[in-house]
C-alpha cells in the first residue's frame, strides 16, 4: 500500500487534506510540529492534531522543534513576515523533518493543507516552489487542496494518486473548505486566526527586542516573553511587571538565579522581575515601574527586592513614574 506523510495541524485545511487522501486508498502518518510560539490549541481540547489523528484513526507524532526554531529565527534567510514570523524559514525547516520521516519510513510523498494564495507570505506560488525545493520535497510534496492549480507531483505523475480527485482551491475565502466539511461530516474544527505569537504585533515587539539585545536567548527568554509588561532599562537589562495574581504567580517562577524580584509590601502590587546586568540605577528604575502599577498613594513608596518572595530583604524609595516615561521604557 502507498504510504505518505500529512503534517497535520489539526485546522480544517490539513483535516480535510488527510481525508482526501485517505479516501483514495492511501496509508497516511500524520506529523504536528510545535514550536514554543505555537497558539494552535483550544483551551481545554489539548492537541488538536492528536485529537483529529484520533478520529481518523491514523498515527500521528508530535515533534517539538525549539533550538534549531530558534536559529532560525536569528538567521532567516527569507526574511520576516509581518511581525517576527519567518514564515519560508520555518516551513522549510517542518518540511525537511518531513522528508526525514518519509525516508525512514518509505513513504511515497509528503502532503500539506496548504492553499495556493491564502497566506500572503508562504502560500503564493514562488513560495511554494521555494520550500519544496529548499526542503529537499522538490516532485514529492503535495498540496491536495490545490493540487489541480499546480504543476503534477511525482506520486500523481506515477499513478499513486488520482489528480482529478483533488481540488482546485486557491485564495484567502473559506467558503469553499467549510461547504466540503460539511459534505464530509467535519463539524468540529478551531478557528484559523491566531496560531503563531510571532505574528501578534506586541508579542513580535518582544520578540525583535530580545533578538536584539539578547541574541543567544533561550526557551526560559521566550516563555517570559508571554508574561506580564516589558520594559527596556538598559541594554543589558531588562524588567517584567506582572498584570494580575496570576503573572504575579508565574514570574518568581520564571526567575533565575540572577534575577530580582521587587514588590510593594502591605498594598496591591505586581511582582516585578528585573532580568540582567543590573546595577543600582537598574533596580531604582524596577523599583518606579513596580510602584507605579501598585496602589501605593503618595510621590515616595518604599519598594522591597530579593532574590525570591520570601527574600526580599533590601528596600529602596521610588517615585512612580508618569505614563510618558513609561511609555518611553516600553517594549
Amino acid at each position: 500500500m502507498t504510504k505518505a506523510i500529512a503534517l497535520l495541524s489539526g485546522g480544517l485545511d490539513s483535516t480535510l487534506a488527510v481525508k482526501l487522501i485517505l479516501d483514495q486508498g492511501i496509508e497516511v502518518e500524520a506529523l504536528n510540529f510545535v514550536t514554543p510560539f505555537c497558539n494552535c490549541n483550544r483551551k481545554g481540547r489539548g492537541c488538536e492534531a492528536r485529537r483529529v489523528s484520533d478520529e481518523l484513526d491514523i498515527p500521528c507524532k508530535v515533534v517539538a522543534v525549539t533550538d534549531e526554531f530558534f536559529w532560525v529565527i536569528r538567521n532567516p534567510k527569507h526574511g520576516y513576515g509581518s511581525g517576527m514570523n519567518p514564515c519560508l524559514d520555518c516551513r522549510i525547516l517542518m518540511f525537511s523533518k518531513a522528508r526525514e520521516r518519509m525516508a525512514e519510513t518509505g513513504a511515497a510523498f509528503v502532503f500539506t493543507g496548504e492553499v495556493l494564495g491564502q497566506r500572503p507570505m508562504s502560500q503564493h506560488r514562488r513560495a511554494m516552489q521555494v520550500i519544496a525545493r529548499e526542503s529537499g520535497l522538490d516532485g514529492r510534496l503535495l498540496r491536495p487542496l490545490s493540487a489541480r492549480l499546480l504543476e503534477p507531483t511525482i506520486p500523481e505523475l506515477e499513478g499513486l494518486v488520482e489528480r482529478e480527485k483533488l481540488l482546485a482551491l486557491h485564495g484567502r475565502s473559506r467558503r469553499p473548505q467549510i461547504a466540503l466539511a460539511g459534505e464530509q461530516g467535519v463539524t468540529d474544527y478551531p478557528c484559523p486566526a491566531g496560531g503563531c505569537l510571532l505574528t501578534d504585533p506586541g508579542f513580535a515587539r518582544r520578540m525583535r527586542d530580545l533578538v536584539q539585545f539578547c541574541p543567544d536567548f533561550d526557551l526560559n527568554d521566550v516563555n517570559l516573553l508571554k508574561v506580564g509588561r516589558h520594559f527596556r532599562l538598559s541594554p543589558a537589562a531588562r524588567a517584567v511587571v506582572g498584570r494580575n495574581e496570576d503573572e504575579n504567580r508565574r514570574l518568581p517562577a520564571l526567575g533565575r538565579r540572577n534575577d530580582l524580584l521587587l514588590e510593594v509590601k502591605d498594598c496591591g502590587s505586581p511582582i516585578t522581575l528585573l532580568r540582567g546586568d543590573a546595577g543600582e540605577r537598574e533596580i531604582h528604575l524596577a523599583a518606579a515601574l513596580t510602584a507605579s502599577y501598585s496602589d501605593a498613594l503618595g510621590l515616595q513608596v518604599q519598594v522591597h527586592y530579593g532574590i525570591d518572595c520570601s527574600a526580599m530583604d533590601k528596600a529602596v524609595v521610588a517615585t512612580p513614574m508618569d505614563e510618558e516615561r513609561l511609555a518611553g521604557l516600553r517594549i
